[in-house]
């Protein structure tokens, strides 16, 4: 069952990763090893977590990267259910 509008990862990494530890977007970006510009995309919903970055969060953070993927995947897919109706699929069945 889909969770009703799932957070963006990113804003679940700003609330519950970053904001609590009192580092900057900088700080954190150069802790991962990626760009502050990449990390604010992200931060800002603007960019998903590939299985790359669910790792370098996991290793930051403690965390698994299997957690963060998952949030990805049902963000994704509840923002496609959304728009179920406007994909003109019809049911296929055997002739």
């Amino acid at each position: 069952m889909l969770m009703h509008n799932p957070p963006h990862p990113g804003e679940v990494l700003k609330e519950l990763c970053i904001e609590p530890l009192g580092i900057t977007v900088t700080d954190a970006a150069k802790g991962l090893g990626i760009s502050r510009k990449t990390l604010s995309s992200i931060l800002n919903g603007k960019a998903g977590i590939s299985p790359e970055m669910a790792v370098r969060l996991s290793i930051a953070f403690n965390t698994s990267s299997e957690s963060w993927l998952n949030q990805q995947s049902q963000y994704d897919l509840w923002q496609a259910e959304q728009h179920r109706n406007e994909l003109h699929v019809t049911q296929l069945s055997a002739a």
